[in-house]
């Protein structure tokens, strides 16, 4: 397929008028479809039905150090919930808490009590600080931007490569700059590039020296499992474990939840962390609640069973999931390759395609989408601010549409990149 930048004026304009009947004819079908987010498909929600009954009687409502699950107590989750997920974020049972459903609530309160009580290190509060700073490697999660956002911080976009943050940048900044605080870090499958760091990555990670006392690794380990293919997947480097080498496990929090492992909203979210930023925060936590939903945590357990329970309930997804990764990212290659007009990564695992189109563009692109009846994610959610300053990614989520659905989805998609930027290239 030919480069398009490589098109006379004459060619383009010929070839938009195509394009727009094409597209026209596209709009008259009345589509209604939905790829704004990293939803499961109901299909892989039923993967779970049997949990719905994993805790039948009152009689079976107990864990197995006798807690009775109906009742209050355990803040920080029944021993068999701990050992189901501590291997997702590869930490000791001494190392984790079992909260409720939500990682991203977790997370939220992780920066929340840092605000009002300082951590483990420096309890002075971030809140008497002005000038607060986050590092957000970027392409990157909304929410995550979304939490600093809402706490003051000035975002600080750090580009991603192949192999995850620039490292360089980053030690450069976090050495030089106490007002830097965090950083947020999807490390496998990151949303929504789908990029793994490398184990010099998370080494170098785990090896930081921030001017700052209290500056924190916010690891967000949400795709530990989701892989696409089990028999061959991307491998991760344990963050605490190379922390600890240098002394300096407690620099990390760690979440991840079963959200798309069995009920999306539904699931178990869990905190990894050292033993003494667990005893501070299991000690804020006391006001807080009393204990979260152990009958939830036991159903879970009983279902999932434990780590091999997880990977073969994993791979029934992926067996659900992947032709959907396959047919869009087929369609990119069929409708996009060799035109110059965008660019992707093809991941193992996770639940998004990252797709960078000309620059200037993107937003062009997904309003096209959404006119035609197709919502997308909106262009620049993956920045922080929600503003990319180049307009070139449109995160792509495959998973909740139907198979026929998405294939409608994903020619539209590539249509409407080639209108856009064929405009583009005429206007120029």
């Amino acid at each position: 397929m030919a480069l398009y930048q490589e098109m006379t004026k004459e060619q383009l304009s010929k070839l938009l008028v195509n394009l727009e009947a094409e597209y026209t004819s596209y709009k008259a079908k009345n589509l209604k479809l939905d790829m704004s987010r990293g939803k499961p498909g109901a299909d892989q929600m039923d993967l779970s039905a049997d949990l719905l009954c994993a805790v039948p009687t009152s009689a079976e409502a107990r864990a197995a150090d006798g807690t009775d699950c109906r009742n209050y107590g355990v803040l920080d989750g029944i021993p068999e919930a701990k050992a189901l997920m501590a291997p997702l974020m590869d930490v000791g049972l001494d190392e984790v808490l079992v909260g409720g459903t939500s990682s991203l609530n977790l997370m939220f309160d992780c920066v929340a009590r840092a605000m009002t009580h300082g951590v483990v290190g420096s309890l002075r509060p971030w809140c008497k600080e002005e000038g607060l700073k986050f590092l957000c490697p970027s392409p990157g999660y909304d929410r995550h931007f979304a939490v600093t956002q809402h706490f003051g911080f000035e975002l600080i976009s750090i580009p991603m490569t192949p192999q995850g943050p620039d490292m360089d940048l980053v030690e450069k900044l976090v050495a030089s700059d106490e007002k830097i605080k965090g950083i947020w870090c999807v490390p496998k499958y990151s949303n929504p590039q789908g990029i793994t760091y490398s184990d010099d990555t998370v080494r170098r990670l785990a090896n930081l020296s921030p001017a700052a006392p209290d500056f924190r690794i916010f690891w967000d380990n949400a795709y530990s499992v989701h892989d696409l293919y089990p028999e061959n997947p991307d491998i991760l480097l344990p963050l605490l474990p190379e922390l600890k080498k240098n002394g300096k496990e407690n620099m990390a929090f760690l979440f991840c939840s079963t959200a798309k492992i069995t009920f999306a909203g539904e699931g178990l979210a869990a905190l990894g962390a050292s033993k003494e930023n667990l005893a501070q925060i299991k000690a804020s936590m006391a006001f807080q609640l009393i204990g979260h939903d152990k009958l939830n945590q036991l159903r879970h357990v009983r279902f999932l069973k434990d780590m091999d329970g997880i990977r073969a309930q994993m791979a029934r997804h992926a067996e659900i999931i992947r032709p959907k990764f396959e047919l869009v990212l087929s369609t990119l290659k069929k409708e996009l390759g060799g035109t110059g007009l965008g660019s992707w990564i093809e991941p193992k695992g996770g639940y998004f395609i990252a797709l960078d189109v000309m620059e200037g563009c993107a937003k062009h692109v997904v309003a096209l989408c959404k006119e035609a009846g197709v919502v997308m994610t909106g262009a620049g959610a993956s920045s922080p601010y929600g503003v990319d300053p180049m307009d070139t990614t449109i995160r792509i989520a495959p998973t909740f549409p139907t198979l026929e659905e998405l294939g409608q989805a994903a020619n539209l998609l590539c249509l409407c990149v080639k209108i856009a930027c064929v405009q583009k290239l005429l206007a120029a």
